[in-house]
């Protein structure tokens, strides 16, 4: 099982990125998806979840700025950020859920930092 995230990286306050996880040797579409970060210091903590229905969740702090999607053709999942913040910075990771025995899986992380 492999989740492999990309499309971290530096950007100013107000800007946008576009964080994608790529998964391989998983039921893609039996997989509940969501991105997950942890700034330095802190715990890591939910950002935004979609179902393997489409349902989907955000964090209170996100709500308006991020977009999660799936392509469950193309075994992806992305998370469309705008207007960072700087309390944005944090290490993005991407989480599986096999939604029949709710085992999770995890990729690396990408680093995402928001300068002001």
């Amino acid at each position: 099982v492999q989740l492999q995230a990309s499309g971290g990286g530096l950007v100013q306050a107000g800007g946008s990125l576009r964080l994608s996880c790529a998964a391989s040797g998983i039921q893609f579409s039996f997989n509940d998806m969501a991105w997950y970060r942890q700034a330095p210091g802190k715990q890591r903590e939910l950002v935004a979840s979609i179902t393997r229905t489409h349902s989907t969740n955000y964090a209170d702090s996100v709500k308006g700025r991020f977009t999660i999607s799936r392509d469950n053709a193309k075994n992806t999942v992305h998370l469309q950020m705008n207007s960072l913040k700087p309390e944005d910075t944090a290490v993005y990771f991407c989480n599986a859920v096999y939604v029949l025995n709710r085992r999770n899986y995890w990729g690396q992380g990408t680093l995402v930092t928001v300068s002001s």
